[in-house]
């Protein structure tokens, strides 16, 4: 038994990456595992691969119409939503502030904020209602640091931290468990993005440089655990070697 057995994850941004290493983890684990993004095709085969306690579900985090179907999916599927993951997240079109289009500008923001806040609003009323769950947002070191050609990103990261603090403030008393995680960089596909790019130190990065997709995934299975309570309403930092050695990656 593990603190996931026989629960109910939703991971938005599943089909790749960091999302699609939970998902597997998470499934490996014993819990029921819905995927959602918005390549269907993709998400089909993962969830497919991983067997029948694995759904997948096409959604676009920016419509919140899209997120409160898959949360109410999960639930007629599942019985519960024990578990939000908020992980979907772009970081293209990198450019500069003023030179960037303000439509793709507001797209980021659309999906990097406002898409962590409506799997938040979908989520918490049903997790207030069954007493109890526990919602982790995928934050940045962007978050708290302004990188050039970053400006959509470190504003819409900032956002989803602030949003998560407040979500704690909020759910705490009803049982809700609120976190976030900086992974720092990961060799997914966005590192791939933000080297083609050719913009501020980190497009310089080297690919060996980048952690694995997956441990984030095993720091987030910890964080689902009571060991992980006295970090609630926190963002943790997978650059924190101590955090690491917790998690056994080190």
């Amino acid at each position: 038994m593990t603190a996931v057995t026989g629960k109910t994850v939703l991971i938005t941004g599943a089909s790749r990456g960091i999302g699609e290493a939970t998902a597997r983890l998470f499934a490996a684990q014993g819990a029921n595992v819905v995927l959602t993004a918005r390549s269907e095709a993709v998400i089909d085969e993962i969830a497919l691969d991983i067997g029948e306690n694995a759904m997948a579900i096409a959604c676009d985090v920016s419509r919140y119409g899209d997120v409160r179907d898959a949360v109410a999916h999960t639930v007629g599927r599942f019985g519960s939503l024990d578990i939000l993951i908020g992980n979907a997240g772009v970081i293209e079109p990198v450019a500069l502030l003023a030179e960037s289009d303000p439509e793709e500008w507001g797209h980021a923001i659309d999906i990097n904020l406002k898409g962590v806040y409506y799997g938040m609003r979908a989520a918490m009323p049903i997790m207030q209602k069954a007493g109890g769950g526990t919602i982790i947002t995928i934050s940045s070191g962007a978050a708290h640091n302004a990188l050039e050609g970053w400006s959509h990103y470190c504003a819409s990261k900032a956002g989803a931290a602030m949003l998560t603090k407040a979500a704690h403030v909020e759910g705490a008393a009803q049982g809700l468990r609120v976190m976030g995680l900086s992974p720092g960089t990961v060799a997914t596909q966005m590192q791939r993005e933000i080297k083609a790019s050719g913009v501020n130190p980190v497009s310089a990065m080297s690919w060996e440089d980048h952690i694995p997709a997956e441990w984030p995934a095993r720091t987030l299975l910890w964080m689902c655990g009571p060991e992980a309570d006295a970090h609630l309403g926190q963002e943790l930092a997978l650059r924190d070697e101590a955090l690491r050695k917790t998690v056994g990656l080190i």
